[in-house]
Order: structure tokens, then sequence, then C-alpha cells
């Protein structure tokens, strides 16, 4: 079998794995720990990224001609590549964090969202919360409006307050005319 044979399957795997994704990292995984590269991959699993190493010249075959062409400058050295199909900050969130404890981890570049980050870019995208802690943030900020209007008219309820007086002033001016126009007939 000849070597392109081989080859054409990884190629084939890498770009099944980038077609369609949200974002792709490429880090240096050198100098971590067995224990560290498990507890690594645990984590992105945790948040549905896939991760795994490849030969830099598979990932150059399968960038090649694709929008992550551009990412083919970081592949010098070992590379490990993080995909997201689902959430675009998740790779860059994952990693960066991995990173502040495990200082053999080099985040070399990436694309979330069709752009091309470095490091110090990726950085910054890491503090962007996942898209589940923005849904719940603004459905947080749109309840709490609706939880407070309804727990000052369930106050009014218990209280027999403003609703109650409301509703008792119009009925006694109703029946005081009817009283006064019932009296000149008498």
């Amino acid at each position: 079998m000849a070597k392109v044979e081989l080859k054409q399957p990884v190629v084939k795997e890498i770009a099944e794995k980038i077609d369609g994704a949200q974002s792709l990292v490429l880090v240096d995984h050198r100098g971590l720990t067995v224990a560290q590269d498990t507890e690594l991959r645990k984590q992105l699993r945790a948040e549905g990224v896939s991760y795994k190493v490849y030969k830099n010249t598979m990932m150059h075959l399968a960038f090649k001609g694709t929008q992550y062409e551009e990412l083919m400058q970081y592949l010098e050295g070992p590379s490990a590549l993080a995909v997201s199909k689902d959430d675009a900050t998740a790779p860059a969130r994952v990693l960066v964090n991995f990173a502040k404890t495990a200082d053999k981890l080099e985040i070399k570049g990436g694309v979330v969202e069709g752009a091309l980050y470095d490091a110090a870019a990726l950085m910054e995208v890491a503090k962007i919360p996942s898209r589940n802690e923005l849904l719940s943030k603004l459905l947080g900020s749109i309840q709490s409006p609706i939880t407070n209007f309804a727990r000052v008219m369930n106050q009014l309820a218990e209280k027999g307050g403003a609703g109650a007086a409301a509703a008792e002033a119009p009925a006694a001016e109703a029946e005081a005319p009817a009283a006064e126009e019932a009296a000149p007939e008498a």
C-alpha cells in the first residue's frame, strides 16, 4: 500500500471534523503529564469539544482549500486540534483555563466563526461566557421584571390594599348619585 493511501483516511477524518465547525484551536501539548492530558481531555469532552493529536502534514492537507487554510502558519512542532461544532468559545475557554494550571500547554492559534486569532486574541475569546451562560443571563434579565411585578401584586392582594380600596371607592361613588336622584322625587 502506498503512503498516500495510508494518509487519505486520516486527512478525511480531519476534514469531516472541521466541516461545519464553529471553532478550531491548535495547541502544543508537549510536556503535559498523562494525568494532565487525561484531565484536559475530560474537560474538553464535557464541553462537547473534540480533541486529538494529528501530524502537521495531515492537518496541512485537510486545511488546504478550506476557510481554515490560514491555520497552516501555526503547524510547527507537535500539534493537537480542538474542534467545536456547537459552542464557538468552548475550545478557547477550556484550553486557556487549563493552561493557567498546566504551564506546558501552549496555545498556538485558532479560527473562531471564520476569523483567525493568534494566542493572545484567543485569551480574550476565552473570556466570553458559553452560549448556555449567556442564555441563562438573558432569561434571568427578562424574568426579573415579571417576577418583581408578580411579587408586588401578591403583596397587595395579601394586604387587601390598593386593589380592594380602589374597587370599593367607585362603587360608593356610583351609589351616591343614585340616592340623590331618588331624594327629589319624594
